[in-house]
């Protein structure tokens, strides 16, 4: 089978590798596409300083279960599924247990992401949004959209999102939200305070992985209201003003997971909501790259380019 490693900083190379033999409790799952997710940005563009290099990464996986072990209840041949692999993604095949195997439906298996989907969900039922609260949500990238949608689900009053990008607003504001702020054009805490009748938001979210959009979280949020750190924070060390954050009684939510069974949970969750046409990710895929191309898939992701939400690599046209 051919799978794409990262050889160096900027830099893919394909291998032919023996397709994986699996064991009783797993299942063979022809790889129809993998998302490129900014945790693996870091490598690629060398901030890691090539540490761990060579990589097979890509974890963001959906496919056709192509053959399963004695002991893999509940699959068989055919399947279409979104799984949860630590690396490897970016392949033909991968072998997978048959309990990180989640039915997509009718879901276009390019759109089945059920990994970072269970990473928004876990944050924001971690968070505890509550029928009629007011809701920031600052970066609306793919996460910020994704945790949009999800908060949306719980019934809100405000939804409020801030971000650099006209067109992530524009997005954004036809995925439904009630107000959106252009930063550095228009106060965020002023918006906040008018719309919320100087009390602040109950939940603000932040989901850039960037220093400014973590400090404003503690600017718009009410006292003993909850700030949840959804942004993936790498690169350098980040400060908050935590005399100030601890005056305020803020609930303060890490939204990011390791724990196995918390990740399968979240994807059960997430790929029942795609599945029943509760929740579409297709609006939020912008641009789609054969397997030859994944180098341009990551500089695309590295650069987002006007109008960029989420970059795939098809590995498997005809699945996918």
């Amino acid at each position: 089978m051919r799978i794409a490693v990262l050889d160096a900083p900027q830099r893919f190379r394909f291998e032919d590798r023996p397709v994986p033999t699996i064991g009783d409790g797993q299942a063979l799952v022809r790889v129809a596409a993998c998302g490129v997710c900014t945790s693996e940005l870091h490598m690629w563009d060398g901030t890691t300083g090539g540490r761990g290099l060579p990589r097979a990464i890509g974890h963001e996986v959906s496919g056709v279960v192509e053959r399963v072990g004695s002991a893999a209840d509940g699959l068989r041949a055919g399947d279409r599924v979104a799984v949860w692999v630590t690396e490897g993604g970016f392949a033909e095949h991968v072998a997978v247990d048959a309990a990180a195997c989640f039915p997509t439906g009718d879901v276009p298996l390019e759109q089945a992401l059920g990994e970072p989907l269970a990473c928004a969900v876990n944050a924001v039922e971690l968070a505890g949004v509550a029928l009629g609260d007011d809701v920031v949500v600052i970066g609306a990238g793919f996460m910020g959209n994704l945790v949009q949608k999800l908060v949306q689900l719980r019934g809100p009053r405000h939804v409020i999102v801030a971000d650099t990008r006209p067109d992530a607003l524009e997005r954004a504001a036809r995925l439904g939200a009630t107000r959106t702020v252009l930063v550095g054009h228009e106060p965020l805490p002023e918006v906040v305070a008018e719309l919320t009748g100087g009390r602040g938001a109950d939940v603000s979210f932040e989901a850039t992985g960037v220093q400014a959009a973590l400090t404003a979280l503690g600017e718009v949020t009410r006292m003993s209201g909850t700030v949840v750190i959804v942004g993936y924070h790498q690169g350098g060390e980040r400060t908050i003003p935590l005399a100030a954050w601890n005056w305020m009684a803020f609930t303060i939510v890490n939204a990011h997971f390791r724990e196995v069974p918390t990740i399968l949970r979240g994807m059960r969750t997430g790929m029942r909501l795609l599945a029943s046409d509760r929740l579409e990710l297709g609006d939020l895929l912008t641009h789609r790259f054969p397997l030859a191309d994944i180098d341009r898939a990551f500089r695309a992701s590295h650069e987002k380019p006007p109008g960029f939400c989420k970059a795939t690599v098809v590995v498997d046209g005809a699945l996918a």
